[in-house]
């Protein structure tokens, strides 16, 4: 009480003087119509550039909700089309493609932990055996390749990442099909090295990189990159730099694929090797 009494003597006149203002605004505007309509406007303003700012501070802040529904809704679409594929492919089994009759899962995870400055990167989902995830599958996020899984308990996952020295890919031009071996050389965590394309093979700056679905782990024609040099090495082959679309510094949410027809496939696959 004596703080109350102490400010309001020190201020006294400063709140008399706002007192006497507001009454003398508020005779203003409701006795005189033009002074009234330019209050309505000047309020009218300024509670509608204070509700815009309120709205895209909402926005901002909904900016993660909106993203984890948006990976759950592609996700689900991507089960839909696969089911869809597999449905018509059936109607048409003597002229059936393997390739394309392979049967994946996509479950949409986030991205918790993840380290792109060492020789050996790997990160972690949120999701684990729990919620489907187990070691072997595919992970992409919305760009293109991100890694594999090698690890997985109740509710996590550990990915291997492509910027990983152990990492090796099956991958092709995407313009006249020529494969090879795609892996890390552990420098730049925006490019990696396509090796085993012959000379012979016309390459250009800008040819698209894909996967080749080779490997039983990632389904055919993902993206993975872009070629933006390439040099000759020995006598045989290119040595070419592939820029990854995929930027491992903004890793956030990622799509797991698992390929239910894996198993067979490494089954009949290792009886010849």
């Amino acid at each position: 009480m004596r703080n109350l009494l102490n400010f309001l003597a020190r201020f006294n006149n400063l709140i008399i003087f706002l007192i006497l203002e507001g009454i003398a605004l508020y005779l203003v505007t409701t006795r005189n119509t033009y002074h009234n309509s330019r209050a309505l406007n000047v309020f009218n303003y300024m509670t509608h550039g204070i509700e815009t700012r309120i709205n895209n501070a909402s926005s901002y802040l909904s900016l993660r909700d909106i993203n984890v529904r948006l990976a759950t809704e592609n996700v689900a679409l991507k089960n839909r089309l696969d089911e869809k594929v597999i449905a018509m492919n059936s109607l048409f089994s003597s002229v059936t493609d393997t390739i394309y009759s392979q049967q994946y899962t996509h479950t949409s995870a986030e991205v918790i932990n993840n380290s792109t400055n060492r020789q050996k990167n790997f990160f972690t989902l949120n999701k684990g055996t729990y919620q489907g995830i187990k070691v072997g599958m595919a992970v992409v996020d919305g760009f293109g390749v991100a890694g594999v899984i090698v690890g997985s308990n109740n509710n996590y996952s550990v990915a291997m990442s492509v910027l990983n020295l152990d990492f090796k890919l099956s991958a092709r031009i995407k313009s006249n099909g020529y494969f090879g071996s795609l892996n890390w050389d552990g420098r730049d965590y925006r490019r990696a090295i396509l090796n085993e394309i012959p000379q012979h093979v016309m390459v250009n700056i800008g040819d698209t990189i894909e996967t080749t679905g080779y490997s039983a782990i990632f389904p055919e024609g993902i993206m993975i990159g872009i070629v933006d040099d390439f040099e000759k090495v020995g006598g045989d082959f290119y040595k070419i730099s592939v820029l990854l679309t995929t930027d491992f510094k903004k890793l956030h949410f990622a799509d797991v694929i698992g390929n239910l027809k894996k198993k067979e496939q490494l089954q009949i696959e290792s009886q010849f090797q």
